[in-house]
């Protein structure tokens, strides 16, 4: 208990900058990983440990799209399932700040297994709007355009980080309306619209306005992302 005290004590301490974080991510999973990360620490976890714990907790969530018949139970799981899987993967950055255990290898796995649950979670879904749906054929480009935008933006944001020489560095408070506007790029706000997975037409409605949302952020962004690589040396 008092390992689980010290480290929600020295957490706050361990936290990235908030700036540009969407609502759901910034206010509500840091929240989440910060107790999973006290309680990591009282187990004597790594962050490597608790990245893995993540990806099983999510490719559970993902599988369970992919081969059970939607329904209010199931929903409920994979929401459940997709939620822990998204609180862990923030448990385990804070942890490696709070800890010093931090390592390139780690940031290379955490990567890695985000961008498998990405792809996964919306092939997952074209398979279950395949099997069980019973859409017109046109309906199943929706999660496989989905998967390009969502794979796009997360390369797009983690090579723009990478091929800065110096990234900026975060000045004043976070901006709470922005963290508002981009909230429909939040994968944690996409984990909890699975909730509604058993009201088949209410998650098709709302899926596919997600991706348009995303489709256009994708593309400011990457105008934004090109001129402020543009103007470097």
């Amino acid at each position: 208990m008092s390992r689980f005290a010290d480290a929600l004590r020295g957490l706050p301490a361990a936290q990235k900058s908030a700036k540009g974080a969407p609502a759901y991510s910034r206010f509500v999973n840091r929240g989440l990983g910060r107790f999973l990360a006290a309680g990591a620490y009282a187990l004597k976890l790594s962050p490597n440990q608790v990245t893995i714990i993540s990806a099983l907790c999510s490719f559970a969530g993902i599988a369970v799209i992919a081969v059970v018949a939607p329904s209010v139970p199931m929903a409920v799981a994979v929401c459940l399932l997709l939620v822990i899987g998204y609180a862990l993967d923030s448990a385990d950055g804070q942890l490696a700040r709070l800890t010093g255990r931090g390592s390139t290898a780690g940031e290379w796995l955490d990567h890695l297994v985000d961008s498998g649950k990405l792809v996964s979670l919306h092939a997952a879904v074209l398979v279950s709007f395949y099997r069980f749906f019973q859409l017109p054929p046109a309906f199943l480009l929706v999660p496989l355009v989905f998967a390009c935008v969502a794979t796009v933006l997360f390369f797009g944001m983690i090579l723009k980080d990478v091929l800065r020489s110096a990234p900026p560095a975060a000045t004043g408070r976070p901006s709470v309306v922005r963290s508002l506007v981009v909230v429909p790029t939040d994968y944690g706000l996409l984990c909890l619209v699975f909730l509604l997975y058993g009201l088949r037409p209410v998650f098709l409605v709302i899926y596919t306005l997600l991706l348009v949302a995303n489709a256009l952020f994708l593309c400011a962004a990457v105008v934004k992302w090109f001129r402020e690589l543009a103007a470097r040396p």
